[in-house]
């Protein structure tokens, strides 16, 4: 199990968030002139890379804010690093 430090509740069970995916993955700016194979593509194939990711967490059981950790994907070691508002 992790444990998510959430910047307004403070640490707390990964079981209360939802993980939206990578932070720096950018939706296409025009996603109907996209492709299907295009579209498919962004929708779910990701990087998956070794190492530090940064990440989306929403607090969803909690205090309802969004925001970005850095988490490595080996160790599950987690840093904190912005806020986001509501």
């Amino acid at each position: 199990m992790l444990e998510i430090p959430c910047p307004w509740c403070g640490p707390r069970n990964e079981t209360e968030f939802v993980c939206a995916g990578e932070a720096d993955r950018k939706r296409p700016a025009n996603p109907e002139a996209e492709t299907e194979e295009a579209w498919a593509d962004y929708l779910f194939n990701t990087t998956n890379p070794k190492g530090v990711v940064r990440e989306w967490w929403w607090h969803v059981s909690g205090c309802t804010h969004w925001f970005q950790i850095d988490r490595d994907t080996v160790t599950h070691e987690i840093t904190p690093v912005e806020e986001f508002s509501k």
